[in-house]
């Protein structure tokens, strides 16, 4: 059985407290300053490795009693789907999710719609816990369990959830929503990796072969780039979503930023390689150093548009370019390898998680479990129709899976191809600590933008981990 786990992506770096007080500069972030004069690593050590879980939840005491945290009666559930303001398919999914809801429930549900960027890059969420209005439900990736678990924010969902269903989600989709055995996020789906690109560039250069190696990837994106087109995206921002997409190169030759033991083993040859491919992408020219729409996730406004003739993105892009470009033409292969390499993606997908300092957090978890987490026909439908409908998805319950499969949604070859040959190589997301996450990061920056040489890159990132891995007492690094 493959193991079906992930992420999806955010803010890289610890949270922005904003909670009143002068504004401050930190980490190249403007962020408010407590009136206390506490500034926002020691107001808001999510994760951080100077806190232990006891010592930083209650810095997020109260959430949920001002304008992002709901009430007893209203659950208030943020998230960058909907309700979108084109109205789009993932977009209806939400807003028919809330208001089936709301017909038969006493406790209302109110979405708030923040859009990608702000969501997945930015610090709005991160900032409503540190300010106490954090809101009742939201969705969290494994990238950014940590930041919020080690917060003390997260409400175990275990007992919401039966026994059926839990042994109903595919073996590993759990894991990293996990603690001591308890589940504290319940996914939604499973997103691959792999590189679309498009069949009209590759026939007009007479490109016949997809590219299976680092080398050849390089050399059939110089012959696709022209003055007015990259040959290859790679995802350019600072983010937990570039992480994410990065660390399928690092796997592949056998690299990992730590040990089951969490030893730091961020300064290798792997790692470094990994660097060197995305920086020479940049410093060849044949990558861009910005991407288009909401980034290299977005398959239409980069793909579709000519900005790039081949870009790194997930699962999600075919329903995405069938619901904006439906006539464009492209193709699909799985992320290219190093010398001796083995193939490798990445499983990402997002979670629903419930505030435990919120409103009414029974009533969330109620919510979570009545819209993923049930056996009754409805909870099996809503999944289906996100993961096969919605977006384009891999499910992570063997009954989701089943009742898709009954409709012929893996019967598109593009589906099939992720099902049967890309999803087999995957790996779930990690969840790491954020400033982990923070000091890789700024390692591909470093090397992508900024051209430094990465094997100075690996040991200044590996440096900052070890450090910080002597001092880490919050939950296990996955």
């Amino acid at each position: 059985m493959v193991e079906y786990r992930r992420l999806f992506p955010h803010g890289a770096d610890e949270a922005a407290a904003i909670i009143g007080g002068k504004v401050i500069e930190s980490d190249n972030q403007q962020v408010a300053a407590r009136p206390d004069g506490l500034d926002r690593r020691g107001f808001l050590r999510l994760g951080a490795g100077a806190a232990a879980v006891g010592a930083v939840t209650p810095l997020l005491a109260s959430c949920g009693g001002s304008s992002g945290g709901g009430s007893a009666k209203e659950l208030t559930f943020w998230n960058f789907y909907g309700p979108a303001p084109d109205k789009n398919p993932a977009s209806k999914w939400f807003v028919k999710m809330a208001s089936d809801w709301n017909d038969s429930h006493d406790v209302k549900v109110k979405l708030r719609y923040i859009a990608n960027k702000d969501y997945v890059s930015g610090n709005t969420l991160q900032s409503s816990f540190a300010a106490g209005s954090g809101p009742d439900i939201f969705l969290l990736s494994p990238g950014d369990f940590l930041r919020y678990y080690n917060g003390g924010v997260l409400k175990d969902l275990t007992p919401s959830l039966k026994k059926e269903v839990i042994d109903d989600f595919l073996p590993g989709t759990l894991d990293t929503r996990k603690v001591d055995d308890k589940i504290f996020a319940v996914p939604m789906e499973s997103e691959p990796l792999a590189i679309y690109y498009s069949k009209k560039l590759f026939d007009r250069e007479g490109i016949k072969h997809e590219p299976r190696t680092w080398d050849e990837l390089l050399d059939v994106a110089k012959q696709l780039t022209t003055k007015k087109r990259f040959g290859m995206l790679f995802e350019p921002e600072p983010s937990v979503y570039q992480n994410f997409t990065w660390y399928p190169y690092m796997w592949q030759g056998g690299g990992a930023p730590v040990d089951k033991n969490n030893k730091g083993t961020f300064d290798s040859d792997p790692v470094r390689a990994a660097l060197k491919l995305w920086g020479d992408s940049v410093k060849t020219g044949v990558a861009p150093k910005k991407a288009l729409g909401t980034g290299s996730n977005d398959a239409p406004a980069n793909l579709a548009s000519g900005y790039c003739a081949m870009q790194e993105t997930g699962i999600w892009s075919i329903a995405d370019l069938k619901d904006k470009n439906p006539d464009f033409d492209y193709g699909i292969f799985p992320l290219p390898t190093p010398p001796g390499g083995k193939p490798t993606t990445i499983m990402g997908g997002w979670a629903f998680c419930a505030n435990a300092k919120g409103g009414n957090p029974d009533a969330a978890a109620e919510f979570i479990a009545w819209a993923l987490g049930s056996m009754d026909k409805g909870s099996i439908e809503r999944g289906r129709t996100w993961n096969t409908g919605a977006k384009s998805n891999i499910p992570v319950r063997a009954s989701v899976q089943k009742a898709a499969d009954a409709r012929g949604a893996f019967d598109d070859p593009n589906m099939k191809f992720f099902a049967h040959e890309i999803a087999p190589t995957g790996q779930s997301e990690p969840r790491y600590p954020p400033k982990m996450i923070k000091a890789i990061s700024n390692a591909i920056q470093n090397v992508q933008l900024s051209g430094e040489d990465s094997v100075k890159a690996a040991k200044t990132a590996a440096a900052n981990i070890d450090n910080f891995l002597k001092s880490y007492k919050g939950a296990p690094i996955l």
